[in-house]
């Protein structure tokens, strides 16, 4: 079950991706109104907007389902199990402080 989904998932986000880059951008039409762009185009006056918009949505929908059973199926199995379930346990004692070694009375008087 996993496989498929990563394999769906997968497929879905080479899917976005390409639908978001087919897409033109917002200040194109602008060009095209004053003569600086072309007129010529593939999808017709319109243009692919209506289907690409709708593949994008799609693929981002899917794509966040996607997501989200790949999150669960990380989270919990019952094949799962931590790492952590065989380290020994940590210590709540503080660590010794360093021993100074005392030094002797000639040195510690302070010269006048």
């Amino acid at each position: 079950m996993d496989t498929l989904i990563v394999i769906v998932h997968v497929v879905v986000s080479i899917t976005m991706v390409l639908a978001i880059l087919l897409q033109t951008g917002k200040g194109s039409d602008i060009g095209a109104v004053f003569g600086a762009g072309s007129s010529q185009t593939l999808f017709g006056s319109s243009g692919p907007a209506n289907f690409l918009s709708k593949l994008t949505a799609g693929a981002a929908i899917l794509f966040m389902i996607t997501s989200l059973f790949l999150a669960y199926f990380a989270g919990s199995g019952p094949s799962r199990k931590s790492i952590m379930t065989d380290a020994p346990p940590a210590s709540t004692a503080p660590a010794p402080a360093p021993q100074i070694p005392d030094m002797p009375q000639e040195q510690k008087a302070l010269p006048q």
